[in-house]
């Protein structure tokens, strides 16, 4: 990693040609993060180098980030009477209008495959680099890949971490396409992913006022991406993140954490953190969401700090279609729209959408944005 690991000086971070030379260095080493940190790095290489969130630092040094949870919901009796379930909808309803975040709690997915989910991805990042290697790519099409920072090329400041990607709905991978180490619980995982995503998107629906099935007609259940994240400890955490402040681009995310922590959200104008919950998960609103609904539910800013005591592992349950054909367009619910209530967005058609999102990368602002109507 020819390199990666020098001083670091003003001309090397002002210099384009430098900055290109080492992206591609690190990117062809195949190696990743974990690479680095393998190869005994102890400064970081300046490619990772988040000067505003350091600049921001010191801004608000005297501004404690308060510790706050974010709201739970217990599913425990989501089948037991229509009272408490609409006690349930009515907090969904809270939560994806105020916060865009929250924690599931009696889930019905098992303790057991939640832990062996976290110690299978971690399995697959820490395994031998030459069986890894064959599977790093930047092909977008691809099933089952992996990378560090899909944008790599494009980010003004890469992130601390490597990323398994496996698309499993609507149409999943070859088992053969997929590595050894992590198959069979990752296929076993989707399978109650898919399951529980069912369930919230019936909520939501509710929490709208429509029928329960008409965010699951609109497909918005149809296609998901699981993206296995592994935060490697970081010799300088204060200097970089392990993801840099983002809105996620789909209609849901289903995120399982471990204890290590990190993950803030953005809610009135602060951060917060996400402590970490034994058995919960959590659930956040994605752009695709905000869109469809004309701004009554929100995706929300987030991202996760660097540390010094990882590695971290998450594994995140992206509910969008990705590049396959299906559904034409997607646009504001019509029945969500009045003349006090016009549409904010244009319909857009998943491919559009779906290029935009590869192309923009974690710039820092929302997808939804882009489509906005303007006036």
């Amino acid at each position: 990693m020819v390199g990666l690991n020098s001083s670091r000086t003003k001309q090397d971070d002002s210099s384009e040609y430098d900055r290109k030379r080492e992206i591609q260095a690190f990117d062809d080493s195949k190696a990743g993060v974990k690479g680095l940190m393998d190869a005994g790095v102890t400064r970081l290489p300046h490619i990772f180098l988040h000067n505003q969130y350091v600049n921001e630092k010191k801004q608000n040094s005297d501004n404690v980030i308060t510790k706050f949870s974010i709201p739970v919901i217990d599913f425990e009796g989501l089948g037991k009477s229509a009272a408490q379930r609409a006690d349930i909808v009515r907090g969904i309803k809270d939560a994806c209008e105020n916060w865009g975040f929250f924690q599931v709690v009696h889930h019905e997915i098992p303790l057991i495959v939640l832990e062996k989910v976290l110690e299978n991805v971690r399995h697959f990042h820490e395994q031998d680099f030459e069986v890894k290697k064959e599977f790093y790519s930047r092909d977008v099409t691809r099933k089952f890949s992996y990378n560090s920072n899909f944008d790599l090329h494009k980010t003004r400041a890469a992130n601390w971490r490597d990323t398994l990607s496996c698309v499993v709905a609507p149409n999943p991978p070859d088992p053969k396409e997929m590595a050894e180490v992590c198959r069979d619980v990752l296929i076993k995982y989707a399978e109650y992913v898919k399951k529980l995503g069912l369930t919230i998107f019936e909520l939501l629906s509710e929490a709208l006022g429509l029928n329960p099935d008409h965010l699951k007609d609109m497909e918005c259940a149809k296609g998901l991406v699981l993206a296995g994240h592994y935060y490697p400890t970081c010799p300088e955490p204060d200097l970089t993140l392990g993801l840099s402040s983002h809105t996620d681009g789909g209609f849901l995310t289903i995120l399982l954490q471990d204890q290590v922590g990190g993950l803030q959200v953005f809610h009135e104008r602060q951060w917060f953190d996400v402590p970490f919950l034994p058995g919960a998960l959590i659930v956040n609103i994605g752009d695709l969401m905000q869109l469809i609904t004309n701004d009554k539910f929100k995706s929300v800013h987030h991202r996760v700090l660097a540390t010094n005591a990882g590695p971290r592992i998450s594994v995140a349950s992206l509910f969008i279609m990705h590049f396959q054909e299906g559904r034409g367009l997607y646009g504001p619910i019509k029945k969500l729209l009045s003349k006090e209530n016009p549409p904010i967005y244009r319909e857009t058609r998943r491919k559009e959408y779906v290029t935009y999102l590869y192309s923009k990368g974690l710039d820092g602002t929302s997808l939804s944005s882009h489509f906005k109507i303007q006036k």
